[in-house]
């Protein structure tokens, strides 16, 4: 099976191994330890950090080489850039095999299959925007064509860009919004959608709770390099759940109830839950 186009980014169980045991208040043992199981359609970064930092916008501009294309902004979910009112009604889809972005999260991918590169092309000649959807079960036999997805997934903004010498591109997609697809319109090489946006406004009263997770989530991300992450004010709440959702070693299943979550709060009641659980993996 040919793999829908990405080559690098962090896997589905690749949070790094030093998150292990990093917990405190007797939650250390119920982040469990299990070996990484990568999609068939990507790899590792050859340091798992520079996707994580990524993840959390943590390293800006672009990890690759300089572009024509300038980054957007220095936040995910900063106001540079598309915003959830800008989602157009009608979008192009890239399938994957695991939820591979969430709103107020970053994703490096590398695009290398001919049908995504030209996707690619046609949004940076536009509006940069393309959404990630997660296909569903038993999609390999069908995957050349257009196999079926979760009708729920995340629109992204390319951010930065590399376009390699034969055609191929690196590119940081900036989590937008989630929508909900109605319906598909297949006369293109790539899969294109008519969306609905699925907005994730934080109420008044839902800050002082999402802010009292923080400690916890913040030990959750635990990197060894205090350098390697900017200083609690400097992260977002929400950004730092999503990213937690984002690369958090988890079953796709999981990822998929954690995006379907109705926002912030619940996403991060939804990971504790899990934690408490031992559903968590490096």
């Amino acid at each position: 099976m040919r793999c829908a186009g990405l080559q690098a980014g962090i896997s589905a169980g690749s949070a790094p191994a030093h998150m292990i045991g990093a917990m405190r208040g007797g939650r250390s043992s119920r982040l469990v330890s299990r070996a990484p199981r990568p999609s068939r359609c990507y790899a590792a970064f050859h340091h798992g950090l520079l996707a994580v930092a990524i993840a959390f916008g943590f390293l800006w501009p672009s990890p690759f080489a300089p572009s024509a294309i300038a980054p957007l902004a220095a936040w995910p979910g900063s106001q540079a850039g598309p915003a959830v009112a800008d989602l157009p009604p009608a979008i192009p889809i890239f399938p994957l095999d695991d939820v591979m972005l969430f709103p107020h999260a970053s994703r490096p991918l590398h695009i290398f299959e001919p049908r995504y590169r030209q996707m690619v092309a046609d949004a940076l000649e536009g509006n940069r925007i393309i959404g990630m959807v997660m296909l569903r079960p038993g999609y390999e036999g069908e995957y050349e064509g257009n196999p079926p997805i979760y009708e729920i997934g995340t629109a992204g903004v390319i951010a930065n860009v590399e376009e390699l010498a034969d055609g191929r591109y690196n590119i940081v997609l900036r989590g937008i919004t989630k929508f909900r697809v109605t319906s598909e319109d297949q006369s293109r090489p790539y899969r294109m959608a008519d969306v609905v946006a699925i907005p994730e406004p934080l109420g008044d009263d839902e800050r002082d709770p999402l802010r009292r997770h923080r400690p916890l989530l913040l030990e959750l991300l635990a990197l060894d390099d205090p350098d390697a992450a900017p200083t609690p004010d400097e992260l977002p709440d929400a950004a730092l759940v999503d990213g937690l959702a984002q690369f958090l070693g988890m079953s796709r299943f999981d990822r998929m109830d954690l995006l379907r979550q109705s926002g912030s709060l619940a996403r991060a009641d939804a990971l504790v839950a899990m934690l408490d659980r031992g559903e968590l993996s490096r």
